[in-house]
């Protein structure tokens, strides 16, 4: 079952549970796929990959993240408990979240891979990580394991 397909179940769920909160989480996130999809289409009907919906959903989790960040340093913890709610609710929908092990494993195949040495091949890595991790890892735990590996 696709993304969409189960997006658009949970949405009816939640309707019928009269959970307004998942439902409003629910509906900013079908609406995010489908901007999405209308971005890509170029004539008829557009299908978004399972990376493009990893990648709309892993936006929406970061300005969530921020959005907490924000209101917590703001002395706003009503809006940040919002924000928290509306998180875990997309985090639903992500892929199981990669360990630190797994991430610094990744990191050590790509720079013995490239032959990465020093911290000038930081792009390098970095740019293959991200894309072997996406949507797995937050893009700053990755640049930190990667600098602590090419740091001696």
């Amino acid at each position: 079952m696709s993304l969409k397909e189960t997006i658009d179940i949970d949405m009816k769920a939640a309707m019928k549970s009269g959970d307004k909160n998942r439902l409003t989480t629910i509906r900013a996130i079908r609406a995010g796929l489908l901007e999405k999809e209308v971005s890509i289409r170029v004539g008829g009907k557009a299908e978004l990959s399972d990376e493009q919906e990893t990648e709309v959903l892993v936006g929406m989790a970061k300005r969530r993240r921020d959005a907490i960040t924000q209101f917590t340093e703001g002395n706003r913890p009503d809006l940040a408990a919002i924000e928290e709610a509306e998180l875990a609710i997309i985090e639903e929908y992500l892929p199981e979240p990669a360990t630190d092990e797994e991430i610094t494993a990744v990191v050590k195949e790509i720079i013995a891979a490239t032959g990465a040495a020093s911290m000038k091949d930081m792009g390098k890595v970095m740019g293959q990580a991200m894309k072997s991790l996406k949507g797995k890892a937050d893009g700053t735990i990755v640049q930190n394991t990667v600098k602590s590996l090419l740091n001696p």
